[in-house]
């Protein structure tokens, strides 16, 4: 067996809502009873994080690549920005930035910020002149992107690689609002993977929606 390092918390995780779901269910969702858990050893760690990363990257592939009605319609069999979220979600789970509302919002976000300013920037009068701005696109909807994660707690780095793509990337130009859809799915698998293979002897996610902070009262 590998080893393992105790690790004690001075205090139990508070309840949620979680703790009213059966054992077998509330686990897989991340959350954990009692004081005290168990740190996997390294070895552990790496181990889980490429069983991880394969099995979700692979999932987003078998669903994208052998099914017609995705085949049919263009989409990508993988959306390049999901290899950064790998890391993340599969081999820093416990990260802010690793989180589902940040993988799942931060994709989301990105994707929209960077369709909506590409067909702004398409209702040029031709192509060539498109091109010529292309830069000006590709740095508009990933600083859109990020200041649209920072204001919705959803701050994931990948994303910002999400964002770019119908800037650069005619195929996906050609996928327009359906891009939306297929970053959502792709989420979803992604998260799926990590909420089942993360959960065998590690803990994911740490924590599933970020409160926004209340605005701070104005002096008189």
């Amino acid at each position: 067996m590998l080893p393992s390092v105790p690790n004690t918390s001075p205090n139990p995780p508070p309840p949620t809502i979680l703790s009213r779901f059966p054992r077998f269910i509330s686990h897989f969702l991340g959350y954990r009873e009692g004081k005290q858990t168990t740190v996997p050893g390294q070895p552990t760690i790496c181990l889980w994080s490429f069983l991880g990363a394969f099995c979700g990257l692979s999932v987003i592939q078998a669903v994208f690549g052998y099914s017609a009605y995705f085949v049919r319609r263009g989409a990508p069999l993988i959306v390049p920005s999901y290899g950064a979220s790998a890391v993340l979600i599969y081999g820093a789970i416990e990260a802010p930035l690793a989180q589902p509302q940040a993988l799942l919002g931060g994709h989301f976000f990105g994707a929209l910020s960077g369709i909506i300013i590409t067909k702004l920037f398409l209702l040029l009068p031709t192509q060539a002149q498109f091109d010529n701005v292309s830069w000006l696109v590709v740095s508009l909807s990933c600083a859109t992107a990020i200041v649209v994660m920072q204001l919705t707690k959803t701050l994931h780095p990948p994303a910002g690689a999400t964002a770019i793509l119908p800037a650069l990337d005619p195929s996906i130009r050609a996928l327009s609002w359906y891009f939306l859809p297929i970053i959502l799915l792709s989420s979803s698998l992604a998260l799926a993977v990590a909420l089942l293979l993360n959960n065998i002897q590690r803990r994911y996610p740490v924590v599933w929606i970020t409160p926004l902070p209340f605005p701070s009262p104005s002096l008189p």
